[in-house]
């Protein structure tokens, strides 16, 4: 006798509700794959962003220093030419301040020249050693401004230093060209002549 099979049971409403949660999930597996793949883009944008503002904050750094660096170029450039300036102004200031004092002292040249010429053709002692003591106090003034007198007496005539006024035929043994003798002393400071020496030549 042949067995019959035994055929399953029809689900009942009970089982396919148990069962609906399962199919359920299968369904939104794919989902949530879903959301993970669009995400993905998301957090590479969100990257590439915070790298392009790291770019743009270095960029910006960078450009500040170059700034800054041409400010202090231009105010080392700055400091060195007021110094320059400064430096120019003192010694100016200084140059014109000594030109000054030394044209004052000029105008006391032609009294020297009296009181030496007084000095020479003077006889009486007392008035000669008062007469001393005054161009020992001129040279003395000289010598705190640096203001040297120009006497060639026996040398070669130079022209930079002396004017000639009258020229003689030299004598026995004398050379060409010699200062013979020194009409009006001359003078220089610190090489420049402030006044020619008057001189007589030999021709």
């Amino acid at each position: 006798m042949e067995k019959k099979k035994n055929k399953p049971a029809p689900e009942t409403p009970e089982k396919a509700a148990a069962g609906e949660p399962a199919e359920e999930a299968r369904e939104q597996a794919p989902g949530q794959a879903n959301g993970t793949e669009e995400a993905r883009p998301q957090a590479a944008d969100n990257a590439e962003g915070e790298k392009k503002s790291e770019k743009k904050e270095k960029s910006e750094t960078e450009a500040l220093k170059a700034e800054a660096e041409d400010y202090k170029r231009k105010w080392y450039a700055v400091t060195a030419e007021y110094e320059n300036y400064r430096k120019r102004t003192a010694s100016d200031s200084a140059r014109r301040y000594a030109e000054g004092r030394a044209d004052v002292v000029k105008g006391l040249f032609p009294i020297a020249d009296n009181l030496e010429r007084a000095l020479a053709s003077c006889s009486d002692e007392a008035t000669r050693k008062g007469i001393s003591m005054v161009v020992a106090s001129f040279e003395g003034l000289l010598k705190e401004e640096q203001i040297e007198p120009i006497d060639p007496l026996g040398q070669p005539f130079d022209a930079e230093m002396c004017e000639a006024i009258l020229a003689l035929d030299p004598e026995e043994g004398e050379k060409s060209g010699i200062v013979k003798q020194v009409y009006r002393k001359g003078y220089s400071r610190n090489g420049k002549v402030l006044r020619y020496a008057q001189v007589v030549v030999t021709k």
